[in-house]
C-alpha cells in the first residue's frame, strides 16, 4: 500500500487533467517523480474513491487502452469529447494532456 502523501500527490495531479484530455499512467508516474512505476499509479487510482472524487477516467495506458473491468470509462471520456481510434483506444495524438 502506498503512503498517503504519495496517494494525495498522485490524485492532485490527476485532478489537474482538463476535461477532454487524457494522460497515461506513465505520464502521471513521471510527474510525481516515480518514473517506471505506472502500475503503482494504477493501484492508487483503483482506490481513489476512498479519498474523494477525482477524474481518474482521464488516465489510460500508454497505448490509449482504458482500464479493464471499468466499462463506464470509455463512455465518460466520450461525453467529454475525447476521440477514440477504430480499435477502441483513446487517440492520444489528439487529446494527450501536455503539462
Amino acid at each position: 500500500m502506498p503512503d498517503e502523501p504519495l496517494i494525495y500527490e498522485v490524485l492532485s495531479v490527476v485532478g489537474e487533467i482538463p476535461e477532454g484530455r487524457a494522460a497515461t499512467y506513465g505520464q502521471i508516474a513521471r510527474l510525481v517523480g516515480r518514473e517506471g512505476n505506472s502500475r503503482l499509479i494504477g493501484r492508487i487510482l483503483r482506490m481513489s474513491q476512498r479519498y474523494g472524487e477525482y477524474p481518474c477516467h482521464r488516465v489510460v495506458n500508454h497505448a490509449g487502452r482504458t482500464a479493464p473491468g471499468w466499462p463506464e470509462q470509455p463512455e465518460l471520456l466520450r461525453r467529454e469529447g475525447v476521440p477514440f481510434k477504430e480499435n477502441g483506444c483513446v487517440d492520444l495524438r489528439q487529446c494527450r494532456w501536455e503539462v
